[in-house]
C-alpha cells in the first residue's frame, strides 16, 4: 500500500514537474530568439541597462528549467537530496514574491515616481550613439501603445532640448513628422497606458498570480509528500 501511493506521488510529480520543465525550455528559447533576432530592442532604463525584455525571459526560462529538472530527476529516481533541493526552491522562489510583493504595495507611489522619473532620463539618450535598443524600444511601445513620452509628449521636449517628439509619437507618421509641430500627436503618456492597462486586467493579471501561487503550492506539497513518503519506507526496510 505505502509503495502503491509513492508510485502515484512519483508519478504525478514527474508529469508536473515535466511541464514544468518543458515550459522553461519554451521560455527559454523565446528568450534566446529574441536575443538574437532582436538584439537592439534594449531597456528603456537606463539605470538597469542589461533589464531587457530578452534577458528577463532567458532568466525566467533557466529558473523555471533548472527548477524542472530537479524535481523530474528528484521523483523518477526517488532521491530525497533533489526533492528537498527543488522543495526548497520553490521556497525561496514563494518567500522572494511573497517579499516583493509586499514591498511594493508598501512603497507604492515611491515605486512609481522613481519609475517615472528614471524613464524620463532615459529619453536624453535616444538620439545618442550606442543607444539603438532604448531607441527601438520607445519606437515600438509609442507606436504599439498609441502613446507619446512617459506623461506627456512634452517630455521629449524637456529632455532632448529641442521642441521635437520622434515620428512614433504622430497619429499618422511619415519621415519627420515629429518635427512638424502642426502634427497631431498622441496625447497620452506611455507610463500612463500601461498602468491603465494593468487596471483594465487587474482580474486576468490576479487570477494568473493565484494560479501561479497554487502550481508552487502544488509542486512543493507533491515533493515533501514523496520526500516522506520515501523516508518512511527507508527507515521501514532498515528495520
Amino acid at each position: 500500500m505505502a509503495r502503491g501511493c509513492i508510485c502515484c506521488v512519483k508519478y504525478m510529480l514527474f508529469l508536473f514537474n515535466l511541464f514544468f520543465w518543458l515550459g522553461g525550455c519554451g521560455l527559454l528559447g523565446v528568450g534566446v530568439w529574441l536575443s538574437v533576432s532582436q538584439g537592439s530592442f534594449a531597456t528603456l532604463s537606463p539605470s538597469f541597462p542589461s533589464l531587457s525584455a530578452a534577458n528577463l525571459i532567458i532568466t525566467l526560462g533557466t529558473v523555471v528549467m533548472v527548477t524542472g529538472f530537479f524535481g523530474c530527476l528528484g521523483a523518477i529516481k526517488e532521491n530525497k537530496c533533489l526533492l528537498l533541493s527543488f522543495f526548497i526552491v520553490l521556497l525561496i522562489i514563494l518567500l522572494a514574491e511573497l517579499i516583493l510583493l509586499i514591498l511594493f504595495f508598501v512603497y507604492t507611489d515611491e515605486v512609481r515616481e522613481n519609475a517615472r522619473q528614471d524613464l524620463k532620463e532615459g529619453l536624453v539618450l535616444y538620439n545618442t550613439e550606442n543607444n539603438a535598443g532604448l531607441r527601438d524600444a520607445w519606437n515600438t511601445i509609442q507606436r504599439g501603445w498609441s502613446c507619446c513620452g512617459v506623461t506627456k509628449p512634452d517630455d521629449w521636449s524637456s529632455f532632448m532640448l529641442e521642441n521635437v517628439v520622434p515620428d512614433s509619437c504622430c497619429q499618422q507618421v511619415y519621415l519627420n513628422c515629429g518635427r512638424n509641430a502642426s502634427n497631431s500627436f498622441w496625447a497620452h503618456g506611455c507610463y500612463d497606458k500601461v498602468e491603465q492597462w494593468v487596471d483594465e486586467n487587474k482580474h486576468l493579471l490576479g487570477t494568473i498570480a493565484m494560479c501561479v501561487l497554487v502550481i508552487q503550492l502544488l509542486g512543493m506539497a507533491f515533493s515533501m509528500t514523496l520526500y516522506q513518503q520515501i523516508h518512511r519506507a527507508g527507515k521501514k526496510y532498515q528495520a
